[in-house]
């Protein structure tokens, strides 16, 4: 309870947190960096890690200069890019073999959305998918599964991770130490997770008073509708 007690408070005061780690650890700031955004979009078990709040900080911490802009945006680029692939090549191993049951760490259910998603939206899914927390890391995971062309998927990965790293960075790092922004910053990080979180309620309060459906056959495990065609 106290570790996640002190991720809901990194992620409410996540400015002064990482004031903090500069100051506790100077240049190794951006490999923790690195970690927390590597893990948050590459590993299918912590999609509870801070991601947009995340980016917004480190951008308003670079402008004010206690760290480069320029090596802010490459490690979290590097981070992203490489969280996705490695997301992608995990489910193209171990995917369907999770994808046929529920495991302690991970639904079917969550599984079977993200497929949806990608389903919906073919390749867009990738670049569309940065900017939903959860989704955003099962859907490469899912791309995997889906035996999406590497190729394709790369392109797709690189473009959605400078839209959403380039975006957030950007705005915190020339907008992050304007008087009101500084004045408000609380604000904006709780603006900030609302918005990045209110797509999963929305879909949790669908699902939960909506009329309940069964997942639509092709939008079932595609596995299985290859086996049902032998």
């Amino acid at each position: 309870m106290e570790f996640f007690s002190y991720l809901v408070d990194f992620v409410l005061h996540i400015d002064v947190h990482l004031f903090e780690l500069v100051a506790n650890y100077g240049m190794w700031i951006y490999a923790i960096l690195f970690v927390v955004v590597f893990c948050e979009t590459g590993l299918v078990v912590t999609p509870f890690l801070p991601g947009d709040s995340l980016l917004f900080a480190s951008g308003v911490v670079a402008g004010t200069g206690h760290m480069g802009y320029v090596e802010v945006m490459g490690v979290l680029l590097a981070a992203g890019i490489c969280g996705d692939a490695v997301n992608y090549s995990i489910g193209r191993r171990v995917g369907p073999a999770i994808f046929s049951r529920d495991s302690r760490f991970i639904k079917k259910e969550h599984l079977l959305k993200a497929h949806a998603f990608y389903e919906r939206h073919g390749g867009k899914a990738i670049i569309l998918a940065r900017f939903v927390p959860i989704v955003r890391t099962f859907a490469p995971f899912v791309a995997g599964i889906a035996l999406m062309c590497p190729r394709q998927f790369f392109s797709y990965n690189v473009l959605g991770c400078f839209l959403w790293v380039g975006g957030l960075v950007s705005a915190g790092y020339f907008l992050g130490n304007l008087p009101w922004v500084r004045e408000n910053f609380g604000i904006i990080v709780y603006a900030i997770v609302i918005v990045s979180v209110l797509p999963v309620v929305i879909e949790l309060l669908r699902a939960r008073f909506g009329k309940r459906e069964d997942v639509p056959q092709e939008l079932r495990n595609p596995f299985e509708r290859e086996s049902d065609g032998k």
